[in-house]
Parts: structure tokens; C-alpha cells; sequence
């Protein structure tokens, strides 16, 4: 279904009058209904036992290679999949919306994700959903512990928005033996108020980043975060680019400062790497949310119970990093100029529904 990009349970129970099911399965497909009811009763960490043996196959052939300054990032970052002011489940969020028909409670499901930026393949490892009464932190906190213990070497860096700035979660990754980074935003806090007083004694180094021109300034050894049990780095970057304005077709000169604390060593990184590092955050946003929302259908309710939603979202998941690696590994780059992703996607389900007609030998047990 995710393969073929379908965009529903339905969608995929059309075909049960295929004779591809039966010489595949030895039975006709089930039901919308009974996948769903499956997919609820299904153990989550049996998917992510999948997702690490393709982690493993793709490090092995040396598809996971670090980027020039030689640090793996992870980035972590939560996700509204759906809302609705009707249908819930023992697992949904609730919160009370203001609308024309008064106060109206929502119920709503969040995840966070751990997405692996390198130099080369990206991966979207796993998710954890958030629970009632928690914050996205906690639950980005249960879901680096698993995956630090499943992929101790995956990484070296966690990186994560201004929300992640906080003393529990720093010390938490450098418990884990990692290095933390995140933006830093708050005006009131002392660690801004004494970078910003050292920024003017520290010179500036010029240099380019995706098109923007980078005035970068660090400071180290900072101890003005007492509660985090380790010295912090803050790093300012004023960027300037030039943007083309839609309506008057005019270039004009757009200026943007970034501010990142971090707690890696400058002779680890140096000002560029937490630069680049700082804005590959957003990948996660354009390369994994964006896309499995947009192309893959995930944020679509299969089944509206706690752990299907789960399960369906590894299944997603598992399918983004397949296709990614074949796009990537095992396309020329002239197919990959050819045609966009979605035209192989295209193809990839073309090929799937002519095996179908073909006919397929029985899968193994």
C-alpha cells in the first residue's frame, strides 16, 4: 500500500479480487477491517527490527557517510499527524480550541522522529509517540534512549529547535556520550545576555552557506548555564542572501541572525560545521514530514488506535528509507535526470502491477 502509494486501506482492498494475492499469500487479501485490526494488535519494535537491518545493510555498503567536517547529526523534531473534534482513541492529546460555536475540545496525535543527516543517504529512523501529559521533550527523550541503544554509532550530534535548549535534555545527550546542539531564542536568559557581551571582542569570520553570505562569530567555555554539567559554545551567524521578490520581479538584500548553543569543542567543530549543522535541522522538516505527508499519504488515519497509528508510521517510515536508497544507490545519475521522484515512484508501482499480471511464485514462509 505504501509502495504503490495508495493513500488507503480501502484503496488497497480493491484489489483483493487479484489472483496476485492468492499465489503470493495462498489466500485472498484481507480486509480493510482486518488489516487494521491487525496492524493494532502488531508489536512496533518488530518493524523497527526491520529498520535496523536496513541500517545495517546501507552502512555496510558505505551509504552513510559522514559529511566533510566528519560528524553524523541527529535531528529530532515532533509532528501533528491529525486533529479532529470527533473521533478519538485511548491514545489521542486533547486541548481546547476558542471557536465561533464557543470552547471545543480537540483531540489530536503527535509524534516526535529522529531523522540521521550524513553526507550522503538520509534516514528517518524511528518515531515515538507523545503521551498525555508530557511535553514533545520527554517523548524526544524515550525515543533517543532506544535508539542510542539500537544504533550506538548511527550519530554523533543531536540536534533540535529552540525547544530543545534546555538543561535536562543537554545533559541527558551527554549522558548518552553524544553532543548536543540547538537554537537558542530567548532574549532573557543569561546565557544570551553574556554571549551577547563577548560577541563585540570576538571578529567575525566571513564565509558562504547555501547561498547566503555568513558573518560567523563563537564564543567558548561559556559557564553562564550553570545546570548544564558541562561548559557551552554559542555560535551567531548573521546571513545575508539576496531574494528575488515575486510581484516586482526586484532582487533585493534580506538579512537573518541565527543563534545556536552547542556543546561541542571547537577543535571537534569549528564555526562552519555548527553553521551547517544548525541549519540541517530542517531537513527533517523538508525531507521527511513534507515528504511522507505529501507524497506518501502518512498522515492519514488507517486505523484510529494508539499503536496502529504507530505501526502504520514505521511502516511509512520503512518504505521512505527503501525508496530513498534505491533513488540514490541504485539508480544512474542520468535516470535520476530524467525523471523526478514521483515518476519513479510511478514505475516502481507500474512494475509492481505488472508482476501481478505476470504472475508471482508463493513468498516464502
Amino acid at each position: 500500500m505504501f509502495l504503490c502509494r495508495l493513500g488507503s486501506l480501502n484503496a488497497l482492498s480493491q484489489s483483493r479480487r487479484s489472483g496476485f494475492w492468492s499465489r503470493w499469500l495462498g489466500c485472498r487479501l484481507p480486509s480493510a477491517d482486518s488489516v487494521g485490526r491487525v496492524a493494532a494488535l502488531m508489536v512496533p519494535d518488530d518493524i523497527r527490527a526491520v529498520q535496523r537491518g536496513v541500517y545495517a545493510c546501507l552502512k555496510r555498503m558505505k551509504a552513510l557517510m559522514p559529511p566533510t567536517h566528519g560528524l553524523m547529526l541527529a535531528v529530532l523534531d515532533g509532528h501533528e499527524s491529525h486533529a479532529s473534534f470527533h473521533r478519538h482513541c485511548d491514545g489521542c492529546l486533547k486541548r481546547t480550541l476558542k471557536t465561533r460555536q464557543g470552547e471545543r475540545t480537540q483531540y489530536y496525535h503527535r509524534h516526535v522522529a529522529l531523522h540521521l543527516v550524513g553526507g550522503g543517504l538520509r534516514l528517518t529512523l524511528d518515531l515515538e509517540p507523545q503521551r498525555a501529559g508530557e511535553d514533545e521533550v520527554a517523548a524526544a527523550m524515550r525515543l533517543l534512549k532506544r535508539v542510542a541503544a539500537a544504533y550506538p554509532r548511527a550519530f554523533d550530534v543531536v540536534a533540535g529547535d529552540a525547544l530543545y535548549a534546555n538543561s535536562v535534555f543537554f545533559n541527558f545527550v551527554l549522558g548518552l556520550g553524544k553532543q548536543a546542539l540547538a537554537v537558542l531564542k530567548d532574549e532573557r536568559r543569561d546565557l544570551i545576555a553574556d554571549a551577547r557581551a563577548l560577541l563585540p571582542q570576538t571578529p567575525p569570520r566571513t564565509m558562504r552557506h547555501a547561498g547566503a553570505e555568513c558573518q560567523v562569530q563563537d564564543v567558548a567555555d561559556l559557564n553562564s548555564w550553570p545546570q548544564v554539567r558541562s561548559p557551552v559554545r554559542v555560535v551567531r551567524s548573521v546571513e545575508t542572501r539576496s531574494v528575488r521578490r515575486r510581484r516586482t520581479k526586484e532582487l533585493e538584500s534580506q538579512t537573518t541572525e541565527w543563534l545556536w548553543v552547542t556543546t561541542l569543542d571547537a577543535r571537534r567543530a569549528g564555526s562552519a560545521a555548527i553553521v551547517q549543522m544548525g541549519h540541517a535541522r530542517w531537513d527533517i522538516e523538508n525531507h521527511a514530514f513534507n515528504e511522507l505527508a505529501n507524497a506518501w499519504h502518512a498522515d492519514h488515519v488507517y486505523r484510529h488506535h494508539d499503536n496502529a497509528i504507530v505501526v502504520f508510521g514505521l511502516l511509512a517510515l520503512l518504505c521512505l528509507n527503501l525508496f530513498n536508497a534505491f533513488y540514490q544507490r541504485d539508480l544512474k545519475p542520468a535516470a535520476r535526470r530524467a525523471a523526478s521522484m514521483l515518476q519513479i515512484a510511478r514505475q516502481v508501482a507500474a512494475a509492481l502491477h505488472a508482476a501481478i499480471r505476470s504472475g508471482v511464485t508463493r513468498a516464502p514462509p
